[in-house]
């Protein structure tokens, strides 16, 4: 059963983020999708030899690092399957809208466990839900208002 923390446990608790790291296979496609596609913005970067090899992306209140693989060094298995990073938004859909706006291509939402959910795939296979309550009936599909 869950406990209520006092004021003091809560300063002293520790861990205050968790950041997906993903590793990518082309960083120039990762940023198109990333920062062009869903507006994210990069905040910190490595360059190393004039090559940019990680960054740290934020939008909102969320996060996430991008790094390339040294050229020969990426695994031969699909990337990202069976992992799912899920946003919790107030309004998936405008995330849908904006996708579709940037020429991204989101999996048309649906309604699961009293949300809406708009999934899109990166260039390597990392798969992102972006999810917000909602009132419709659930396994609903989003249709286009006319």
């Amino acid at each position: 059963m869950p406990t209520l923390e006092t004021e003091a446990e809560k300063s002293t608790l520790n861990i205050k983020q968790a950041v997906p790291f993903f590793w990518v296979s082309n960083m120039e496609a990762s940023l198109r999708f990333y920062v062009d596609g869903l507006g994210y913005t990069r905040t910190k970067e490595w360059i190393h030899n004039g090559k940019l090899r990680w960054c740290w992306l934020e939008r909102d209140s969320a996060a996430h690092m991008l790094q390339e693989y040294e050229p020969g060094k990426a695994p031969s298995t699909k990337r990202g399957e069976g992992v799912s990073i899920c946003f919790q938004c107030n309004d998936a859909l405008a995330i849908y809208h904006q996708a579709i706006a940037r020429g991204l291509h989101p999996q048309r939402p649906f309604v699961g466990n009293a949300m809406w959910v708009v999934i899109l795939t990166d260039p390597d296979g990392y798969k992102l839900d972006f999810e917000s309550p909602t009132d419709a009936l659930e396994e609903s599909l989003y249709t286009e208002e006319k």
